[in-house]
């Protein structure tokens, strides 16, 4: 063997028991050595699979990869289970704070054995055909997996127990896999800026190119790194629940069912109103793209004025009132798949104005924190199932993200998964993540005085400054 690779003695105990002709030797990467796992016979030989997981609070998504030919395989998105904790990543910390980190740990790593044996079972492998697995999450999620503790992210000192990861045996977790397998995670910055976020970054290729790029993925939270191939800054901030249709009356994820685009016009105080759900089912309620067609689609009618106040005057006979005050019907019972209308509240516009106005502010303050103004922006990802599926006409109207030509922006699905893929197919990925860290400066968003002012002034449809939005004609 050549320098530079350990035979572990597990591996060198079987050896002289391998045909010393035709074989093909499988080896793992720890990020430092290589490690032989296996000798195979040339023929007939053993598929060499990876395993890419998006580590996620609400999903978690199971990607094979077969690293001989680099074709991925149909990813398998299943629930988290940790959810029966918590539905937020809070609560799951003050339960695991509470009765024990091994709590949320357990089912995680439950989720990953089903995962692998439904994945083979699906494409006639097994198990011991996966050599390597890459996951990445965010900074919560994989200290769950890990079994690290998790009481000092969310209160003083605000400091995970670990920002980097070594690569280690998947067999230190019980993940049932080869026995030399290893597993790769992505490593964090902080509290608030996880690995799936580093995996984005990779995915996109933004620290590769001579143009600035900007990464938008809205989740829970709203992180966002901005830079190209000589630098990178990166923040995150609260402004996702809303936008992804978590906290509202009649919000879902995005699933069949969910109400995806909506469009409404009004013609002498009559709405015309359409809407399309996700595999073309009975609506279930609105997702976040959905939300965000709905207020841009009402605003440009005049249901709802600058303020984000529901003219009622206006909303004929889709007008209904709740115990929180008038709604805007979207779908009316007799539409739904539970017999329930699907509608907008005053309260939900509320709580969809403060989303938006944090996301337009924090793109805006790591924009001026390098002195460039949203026009120096060459392309804008927009990563996960909120990238999916978001018009970005809807989401300028309601001035949630700039104001800037369409081609810019730039869907770019699970980029934390593609990340994942990535770092499998291409050993030197490793080291390339290191170097981004390297190259990463990361804003806190409460530190900065002039955030509040700015989230104040973007609390308007579009904006308190007009101009910044030319394109939204009302």
């Amino acid at each position: 063997m050549h320098a530079g690779v350990t035979i572990p003695p597990r591996t060198m105990a079987v050896l002289p028991l391998t045909h010393k002709n035709d074989c093909a030797a499988v080896t793992v990467y720890d990020g430092n050595l290589w490690r032989l796992a296996e000798l195979q016979t040339m023929q007939p030989s053993r598929q060499v699979m990876g395993l890419a997981v998006d580590l996620g609070s609400t999903s978690v998504v199971f990607t094979l990869v077969d690293l001989q030919t680099g074709k991925a395989l149909p990813p398998l998105s299943l629930p988290n289970p940790q959810r029966q904790y918590g539905e937020d990543i809070l609560s799951r910390i003050l339960f695991a704070t509470q009765n024990g980190v091994e709590h949320l740990q357990r089912p995680i790593l439950q989720l990953f054995n089903q995962a692998i044996e439904s994945l083979c079972r699906m494409h006639g492998l097994a198990p011991g055909d996966i050599f390597y697995l890459a996951v990445a999450g965010n900074t919560t999620m994989c200290h769950f997996l890990l079994g690290l503790d998790t009481s000092l992210i969310f209160r003083e000192p605000y400091m995970p127990q670990a920002n980097t990861f070594d690569v280690f045996p998947a067999q230190e977790l019980g993940i049932n896999c080869h026995s030399e397998a290893m597993v790769y995670i992505f490593p964090n910055i902080g509290s608030y800026f996880g690995g799936d976020l580093l995996a984005g970054i990779l995915a996109t290729g933004m620290h590769r190119s001579e143009g600035i790029s900007l990464l938008v993925d809205v989740g829970t939270n709203a992180e966002v790194v901005l830079g190209n191939r000589d630098w990178l800054v990166a923040c995150a901030g609260a402004a996702g629940p809303a936008l992804e249709g978590g906290i509202l009356s009649c919000g879902t994820v995005a699933r069949p069912g969910a109400i995806e685009r909506v469009s409404v016009t009004n013609d002498n105080g009559t709405q015309a109103i359409s809407y399309n759900t996700i595999e073309g089912l009975p609506a279930c309620g609105i997702c976040g793209s959905g939300v965000i067609d709905l207020l841009a689609a009402l605003f440009l009618a005049g249901v709802v004025d600058s303020t984000g106040k529901l003219v009622i005057e206006r909303m004929g006979d889709r007008a209904m009132k709740t115990g929180d005050g008038w709604a805007y019907t979207l779908a009316n019972s007799s539409e739904t798949s539970h017999g329930q209308p699907v509608y907008l509240s005053q309260s939900d516009i509320k709580n969809l104005m403060r989303s938006k106005a944090a996301m337009y502010t924090i793109l805006e303050v790591i924009v001026s924190s390098v002195g460039l103004k949203f026009e120096d922006i060459d392309q804008i990802f927009v990563a996960g199932a909120f990238g999916n599926y978001i018009n970005p006409r809807s989401a300028i109207t309601i001035g949630m993200l700039p104001d800037l030509p369409l081609e810019r922006f730039k869907p770019v699905g699970n980029s934390a998964s593609s990340g994942a893929v990535h770092l499998l197919l291409h050993h030197t990925a490793i080291q390339e993540v290191k170097e981004i860290l390297g190259r990463l400066t990361y804003l806190e968003m409460n530190a900065r005085g002039d955030f509040m002012k700015l989230l104040t002034a973007a609390m308007f449809l579009p904006h308190t400054d007009a101009s910044r939005f030319p394109t939204v004609k009302r």
